[in-house]
């Protein structure tokens, strides 16, 4: 299985029991091995969640952490503080309301100005080679996590469904279900959850379709039994539960943009320069830690994706 870490956190105490992160071959092998370890990290994971180990992969070199040398958060913090206003605005509340949410069968329809419209089947989503990514997720909220997904790049549905010249924008549409979300019943909210990316920001390699989480299929309040994960912009970009998307010509507007558009930009890119209306964006909390840290321009990742704004004013396209 291919590997990717991208991730921070600084306690060792916040590794969780369950994987076990190793070297890829590739960067083993590689003489540039520092320059690899910083896009590049294996997964192994225990079949006993309250044991850790793992088989080496040529040699001994571990790698739990992320390329800035920080490791993941545990397993039950990220699976028991989640934002998932379909189901409530309590954090702590979601897992519990989420546990009997129905992910099988499942499936995504894509579509809009494409020349091969599809609809995957969470199978086939799952049956697509999967990579193991370390991510660091930033909230606009203030607090961030580290986080091992297991998904693979966006771009490879975009490229089966051949976006047409037209198509500038990739529109992501949230699950529908009345019975199943009970937070639908708020009225602040434009429901089905939507969200968007130039088509050029979904084609970049880190923008992701996640299936699971630590080695496992997603959790119901993790976004099952499919999500987006684009790890330089705000956790709110990153759509749960998605059952549609399509490629379109105008701007998506977002649920956040309709509710709040003084507040919640199309963009959201991690900025510690651009505070939001009601808070500043220059620190962020680690869950698990005490003090705050420096929030990193793009969350950390300006290398991979500061190209795709040169020229913009980041201020006025927040």
């Amino acid at each position: 299985m291919e590997t990717k870490s991208n991730g921070t956190n600084n306690l060792r105490d916040e590794i969780t029991p369950k994987p076990l992160y190793l070297s890829r071959k590739e960067f083993i092998k590689s003489s540039t091995l520092a320059a690899a370890a910083a896009f590049l990290a294996a997964c192994s994971v225990s079949e006993n969640p309250n044991s850790i180990s793992a088989s080496t992969i040529s040699g001994d070199f571990e790698i739990r952490s992320d390329e800035l040398g920080d490791p993941a958060n545990s397993f039950e913090a990220v699976t028991n503080y989640n934002n998932f206003y379909e189901f409530t605005t309590s954090k702590e509340k979601v897992a519990g309301l989420a546990k009997d949410f129905v992910t099988e069968p499942w499936s995504v329809e894509v579509g809009g100005l494409v020349d091969n419209p599809r609809t995957y089947t969470i199978e086939d989503l799952r049956s697509m080679q999967q990579e193991e990514r370390i991510y660091r997720l930033r909230c606009v909220e203030g607090w961030s996590m580290v986080i091992p997904w297991r998904g693979f790049p966006l771009s490879r549905i975009l490229d089966e469904v051949v976006p047409q010249s037209s198509a500038k924008y990739v529109r992501f549409e949230t699950l529908y279900d009345e019975a199943q979300f009970p937070g639908l019943k708020s009225p602040w909210y434009q429901w089905p959850y939507v969200e968007g990316l130039r088509l050029d920001e979904a084609m970049n390699d880190l923008a992701i379709l996640a299936t699971g989480i630590y080695g496992e299929d997603l959790l119901p309040q993790n976004g099952a039994p499919v999500r987006l994960v684009v790890p330089w912009k705000y956790g709110f970009k990153s759509i749960k539960s998605i059952v549609k998307i399509d490629l379109v010509e105008e701007m998506p507007v977002s649920l956040w943009m309709a509710a709040s558009p003084n507040e919640y930009g199309f963009y959201a890119n991690v900025n510690p320069n651009v505070p939001h209306p009601r808070w500043s964006q220059e620190t962020e909390r680690r869950i698990g830690e005490t003090q705050r840290r420096d929030t990193l321009m793009f969350n950390g990742y300006e290398d991979q994706v500061a190209y795709l704004y040169e020229g913009m004013d980041l201020k006025a396209n927040y």
